[in-house]
Formats: structure tokens, sequence, C-alpha cells
């Protein structure tokens, strides 16, 4: 019938992330995508209009899941196990896989910007939405602990360390060396 999807969005879509996890969004062709998700490249260029559409739908469901997933790592009791606990979920996102994917947000930000500014804007969004999670579960947490530095700040320094610690899982180091990386962040951070 003329007009419907013969695949599972879904499925496709995450397989498309697959792809761009692995090869980066500058670097992935119509061609892999094709490959990646079993979907012919005309059905695809039909459903989503091309490569940059197609990154956009895979990312914001990404970017969803990530956001989900930081949220429900911050809910600690105090301020040092709820950062330490989200620095650990984003340290396991970062080396899943074997290969490990890496940080597809982190990835994007640095080779895909000069390519497509809707791209760039999509990984803006999901890091200023990031900052504000990590800045309200700070507020929310009334432990009596000051930090050394302005909410604000402490959120924007805390998701800036999670990009140099994807940055750092990418060259190899093992996940205890990142997890120490993020131990000495917050203990600069939290005051007694």
């Amino acid at each position: 019938m003329a007009g419907v999807r013969q695949f599972d969005e879904r499925v496709a879509l995450e397989r498309a992330l697959d792809v761009f996890a692995e090869r980066g969004f500058r670097a992935t062709s119509m061609l892999d995508l094709a490959a990646g998700t079993g979907v012919q490249r005309g059905s695809l260029y039909h459903a989503y209009g091309g490569k940059e559409e197609i990154f956009l739908r895979a990312f914001g469901e990404y970017a969803d899941r990530f956001l989900t997933g930081a949220r429900e790592a911050l809910n600690g009791p105090d301020k040092r196990t709820a950062l330490l606990s989200f620095f650990d979920y984003c340290i396991v996102m970062f080396s899943a896989g074997s290969p490990s994917r890496g940080c597809l947000s982190t990835r994007t930000a640095v080779e895909a910007a000069p390519d497509s500014p809707r791209t760039e804007a999509a990984v803006r969004v999901m890091l200023d939405k990031l900052e504000d999670l990590v800045h309200d579960a700070l507020v929310a947490i009334d432990d009596g602990v000051d930090l050394a530095v302005e909410l604000r700040a402490a959120a924007r320094l805390v998701v800036t360390t999670t990009r140099g610690i994807a940055v750092m899982e990418r060259v190899d180091h093992a996940t205890d060396d990142l997890r120490a990386i993020a131990e000495t962040l917050v203990t600069a951070l939290v005051s007694r």
C-alpha cells in the first residue's frame, strides 16, 4: 500500500543511532544508514528526507533516554552521592558496548557543528537540559552542604566535565580512571 511504511520506525531509528555512534555524523552516508537499518535508501529518503533528519530523530530519542537516566541518577540523598551517581551513570553510558560507543553528543558537537547548524542546535539543547537537570537536583537536595561555587556554575562545570570524561574515554582511559576524575571534581565542589 502506497504511503505506508514497511519498516518498524523505532527499530530503524535505533539502528540508525548505532550507525551514527559508530561512524559519527559526518562520516555516515545514506548507504551506511540503509545497510545499518536494513531499510532501502529510497524508503529512508521518503520517510525522513535525508541523513540530517534521520540523525535529528534518532538523536532526539537518544537525548530523551539519556536525560531520563541522568535525572534518575541525580536522585540521591545528598549532593555528593547524587553527583557521584550522575558521573557513574555518564561513565557507564560512554563506555557501554564493545567497542564502546562513546558519547554521541560530544562527538557530534565536535565534528558536525560546522556542517549542520540544526545538529549543533540539537546538541546544545540537550546539553542545556542536562545542565538544568544537574542544577535543579542540586537545588532540591537540602543536605546542609554548601558547594564551593554557585549552583548554576557548579552545574555547568559538572556538565563540562562529563564532556571531558567522554573524550578521555575515547582515548582509552579505564573506567576507574574516569571515576577518579569525577570524584576529584565532586570533592573539590562539595565542602563541609
